[in-house]
């Protein structure tokens, strides 16, 4: 009896891959560079994607901020001079005046130091997933390289 079906170790290696060990450097190094170039554009999009999405957070937090800051403007000018008359009954108008305006001045600046607490809790404006990706992936590239 013959055998007539080979088997895939005896299958002639024409038009295949080569294996790891018997790929040229030359191949080798052509397929880093195109994995680095797609690493680098990977996390280039994704920097992209995650300044995009804090920009939108910024600035849909910002027209809101601002529209309030309008809103308690008015509001304030319409407190300031009810206040204003109600102390002008007992007291003369300019003491009713320069009462308020002293309450108003350290409103703002608590108000100016609330901001400023909530401005440095945002954090940096930096895409900081896509920077701690590049130095995994640089460290990656580094470990790899000692082998």
């Amino acid at each position: 009896m013959t055998d007539t079906h080979r088997t895939a170790s005896a299958a002639p290696r024409t038009g295949s891959a080569p294996t790891a060990g018997e790929e040229p450097v030359g191949e080798l190094v052509q397929r880093a560079t195109e994995q680095l170039t797609d690493l680098v554009r990977g996390e280039m999009r994704l920097a992209r994607a995650e300044m995009t999405e804090k920009g939108k957070r910024f600035g849909k937090g910002g027209g809101l901020f601002g529209g309030a800051g309008v809103l308690g403007f008015v509001t304030l000018q319409a407190l300031v001079a009810t206040a204003i008359a109600a102390l002008a009954v007992p007291l003369p108008v300019w003491a009713a005046a320069l009462i308020v305006t002293g309450v108003l001045a350290a409103a703002t600046g608590v108000a100016a130091l609330a901001g400023r607490k909530q401005v440095r809790s945002a954090g940096r404006p930096a895409p900081q997933q896509t920077i701690d990706n590049v130095k995994a992936d640089v460290a990656e590239i580094k470990e790899s390289a000692q082998r």
